[in-house]
């Protein structure tokens, strides 16, 4: 146990301890470590998940950054799920070409220095901006490149944790304007359409596909009900006194929850500003675009 760090073994540490190098891994399996990968160990009833793999990774191959989607989940960046990629798969950047498995992704790079690079939860790690950078220049999509910027620049609850912005507009712009980078021009094109203070996945897209219709809502604006409280919905026509919120898939997680979201609906209609208020779920702006899209222009023209 004295041997491990962060609860993972290596096998040549075992060995240079004295431990016997016949039958090493069989005496490790009977004592309860737990295989993670060649050459590395989990201590006995430590929790196999992605970061004590991310970490073993990172032991046997110290030349390994954790980047890209990875990175994004230890600085609880929100990105677009993506069916074709596995859950399990861990991204890491690396100076020089270094051997991958089916559950590791190595991203080989030049442009890999000190300053794009930080300590998050033990794991070293791009840094924020340095993250989103490589996410939006890979994104599939100008909804995925998007998602990810929105997310890094708002305060956001993600996994039950608030956290607040990660980087600014001015350092995006800046780590996107090294020329000469694969993705470099589609990214610049589409972090002007980014929002500091969009509340979710599901708003970006939601704003992206009601600004592909020629719909701009004011995002986030802020309301006060009849009794003077504060109050920011997800968007607001304010000509037309219609608002929009966009609720994700976990929203009412408890009946507190689903209390707190009644009250505050009542409320919005309270707003001298408000004379309606639309609700879509996330699975509908993901889905069903086409259909939230029609039901908001149909509000409009009433």
């Amino acid at each position: 146990m004295r041997l491990a760090r962060g609860g993972v073994l290596l096998t040549v540490w075992a060995l240079t301890a004295g431990w016997p190098r016949g039958r090493l891994d069989r005496r490790l399996r009977v004592d309860g470590w737990q295989w993670i990968c060649r050459g590395a160990w989990a201590v006995p009833g430590k929790e196999v998940d992605w970061r004590v793999r991310a970490r073993a990774a990172q032991l046997l191959r110290p030349e390994l950054v954790c980047s890209h989607r990875t990175a994004a989940a230890l600085h609880r960046i929100e990105v677009l799920t993506n069916p074709q990629v596995d859950a399990e798969l861990l991204e890491f950047t690396s100076p020089r070409g270094t051997t991958a498995h089916h559950l590791i992704r190595v991203h080989t790079t030049a442009r890999l220095g000190a300053a794009d690079c930080a300590i998050r939860r033990g794991l070293r790690v791009t840094t924020a901006a340095r993250t989103v950078g490589d996410l939006i220049r890979t994104a599939a999509s100008r909804e995925a490149a998007v998602v990810v910027a929105d997310s890094a620049l708002s305060h956001r609850l993600v996994a039950g944790l608030r956290r607040p912005p990660l980087v600014g507009a001015a350092d995006l712009a800046a780590e996107l304007a090294a020329p000469r980078r694969p993705g470099g021009p589609s990214a610049r094109r589409w972090l002007p359409l980014a929002v500091a203070g969009s509340g979710s996945p599901a708003e970006t897209v939601a704003r992206l596909r009601m600004r592909d219709a020629g719909l701009h809502p004011e995002t986030q604006p802020t309301l006060h009900t009849d009794t003077g409280r504060p109050l920011r919905p997800d968007f607001l026509f304010r000509a037309a006194g219609l608002v929009v919120e966009i609720e994700g898939f976990a929203f009412h997680g408890t009946r507190a929850a689903h209390e707190r979201d009644v009250h505050r609906f009542n409320e919005l209609q309270s707003c001298p500003a408000v004379r309606r208020v639309l609700r879509f779920t996330a699975h509908e702006v993901f889905t069903h675009p086409d259909r939230m899209i029609a039901t908001v222009r149909r509000a409009l023209e009433r």
